[in-house]
């Protein structure tokens, strides 16, 4: 009796799913639980993200590929002489020499990345040869240069760029250490990016952190904190103090909240709240995220106000300011 009684209620759920309003209701609660976001879709770190949003928007429609895509971006803020975060006219350390980081990744989980290399005008590009003609995924300093070589990069001239500098030689006046937080104080450009297929990637490049020791590494080039991509769930990329970001694995943390069902922007969150806790001193340290999930969904935040960020899709080019986790 139990069995039919049980047979019937299964009958009876299962004739309910095509009476009048059951079966849309069920329809319309599917289709609010699929996620909604932009493809293809390009996102950077910072202000100088626009430009460098078009020239990756630009290599998507030549090429396709949104690798090619994120290594284009960037490059034009490697080049670009007002800033000074970014490429071999970047601030340096504190010998007075300016030394570049970078790293590109595609979703497959395929990467490379450069540390510590001087004269070289493109790392990202140095990054990407690393990631296709070598068995590494990381080279740095002398090495990195000599692959450079190697692979036919030119070697750039060992000067500071005049802005560099001025403010080089005004920093030696007193010579202190110690970040301060404001929009500038930034060191790279972070750029991810979908396409109309779903495909990600994404690249970092920085000159590194001002008057840093000579020999400092940030988060740029590691992959997992300054950046990471996964096809299967989304990408990430962070700015600002390297050593922060570091500590908490970033971008790895904020992929990985994805894939266990948080939206981009409760990761980044999430991964902000995780740096406040792992880092003394949080009041003089600016940290920020940007994340994409493989249904173009976007997520940004930061720990302190001023973190901005690009969006580039088919409907055009902005700038958006990111929340943050302290308020002015």
């Amino acid at each position: 009796m139990s069995q039919r009684r049980k047979f019937i209620k299964q009958s009876l759920l299962g004739s309910a799913l095509f009476l009048p309003g059951v079966a849309a209701s069920c329809a319309q609660t599917n289709e609010q639980k699929t996620p909604s976001g932009e493809k293809p879709l390009i996102l950077s770190t910072w202000n100088h993200g626009l430009p460098a949003n078009q020239d990756a928007w630009a290599k998507l429609n030549e090429t396709g590929s949104i690798l090619d895509a994120v290594e284009a971006g960037v490059r034009n803020t490697e080049l670009d002489m007002e800033n000074l975060s970014v490429g071999l006219q970047g601030l340096p350390d504190r010998e007075g020499i300016t030394t570049l980081d970078a790293s590109i990744m595609t979703g497959d989980g395929s990467c490379g990345s450069v540390a510590f290399v001087r004269q070289i005008k493109h790392p990202i590009s140095l990054a990407r040869a690393v990631m296709e003609k070598t068995p590494h995924v990381m080279l740095a300093g002398e090495g990195a240069r000599q692959f450079a070589i190697a692979q036919g990069f030119p070697l750039e001239e060992e000067k500071l760029s005049t802005k560099a500098q001025e403010a080089y030689d005004q920093w030696r006046i007193t010579s202190q250490y110690k970040p301060v937080i404001n929009i500038e104080n930034h060191d790279t450009i972070g750029m991810i990016g979908i396409d109309a297929a779903g495909k990600l990637a994404g690249s970092c490049t920085t000159s590194g952190l001002a008057y840093k020791m000579h020999g400092r590494i940030g988060d740029s080039p590691i992959i997992g904190a300054g950046l990471f991509v996964d096809d299967e769930v989304g990408a990430a990329t962070a700015t600002g103090l390297g050593e922060s970001i570091i500590r908490i694995c970033g971008s790895f943390l904020i992929v990985e909240l994805m894939r266990q069902g948080r939206t981009p922007q409760e990761a980044c969150e999430e991964a902000v709240r995780r740096l406040i806790a792992k880092n003394k001193g949080i009041e003089d340290i600016q940290a920020g995220f940007l994340a994409i999930n493989k249904y173009g969904e976007v997520g940004a935040f930061a720990v302190h106000p001023g973190f901005n960020y690009a969006k580039a899709t088919a409907e055009g080019n902005v700038l958006i300011d990111s929340g943050s986790h302290f308020s002015k």
